[in-house]
């Protein structure tokens, strides 16, 4: 059972210091500083130069698609193991993949659009079909009203997306930096307090 000083729902924020070691307090301190800054500077990064983060991000994906797809290859050439049919299967999905990773890393730019692209129709067909369940179940709701406002508000959020999914893209994109920044500016603060009255007392 978590401790009072322990009801936050992020991970690094349910220790309670006076549980461990000053060389644990050092550690997590360490450990919340690298990831808040690394956090706040992805997050502005992300926030001022979304361009140049997409363009980043899908350098990143490309190489990630030579890379699973060369494993996938490999896996379906000299995995004796397996049937005829599951290893022309990774052999052709592992081609896919490298096909998929060296069109992205040689024209990054309009691969970033396309990502975006596909980013804002998945996210606009998901909401609208959260706004539907929503409405769906309102009868069923506690609150009637807010549920009903939520699935409008979530089907015509998601019709608009779907008609213009690259600015919907940029805009998921802003708020994931905004996002970033908050968190690592906690982070940075929790590195700094926690277990200062361990430290204190000691």
């Amino acid at each position: 059972m978590s401790s009072p000083q322990s009801s936050s729902g992020f991970a690094a924020f349910a220790f309670d210091s006076a549980d461990l070691t000053r060389s644990a307090v050092s550690t997590i301190r360490v450990a919340l500083g690298i990831t808040g800054v690394l956090a706040l500077i992805a997050g502005i990064f992300i926030t001022f130069w979304p361009k140049n983060s997409a363009i980043v991000l899908t350098v990143l994906i490309g190489i990630y698609f030579l890379i699973a797809g060369l494993a996938y290859v490999g896996l379906g050439i000299f995995s004796k193991g397996l049937s005829g049919g599951a290893r022309a299967l990774d052999i052709i999905l592992g081609v896919l993949f490298v096909i998929g990773g060296i069109l992205m890393l040689t024209s990054p730019s309009e691969s970033a659009v396309v990502l975006g692209i596909f980013l804002g129709v998945l996210v606009g067909i998901l909401w609208i079909v959260e706004g539907a369940v929503a409405l769906a179940q309102a009868g069923n709701s506690a609150s009637k009203g807010w549920s009903i406002f939520f699935g409008l508000l979530s089907v015509i959020a998601g019709i608009v997306l779907l008609f213009s999914p690259l600015w919907g893209a940029v805009i998921l994109f802003w708020v994931t930096g905004i996002s970033l920044i908050i968190l690592g500016i906690m982070q940075i603060v929790r590195a700094f307090t926690f277990g200062r009255d361990l430290q204190v007392s000691a």
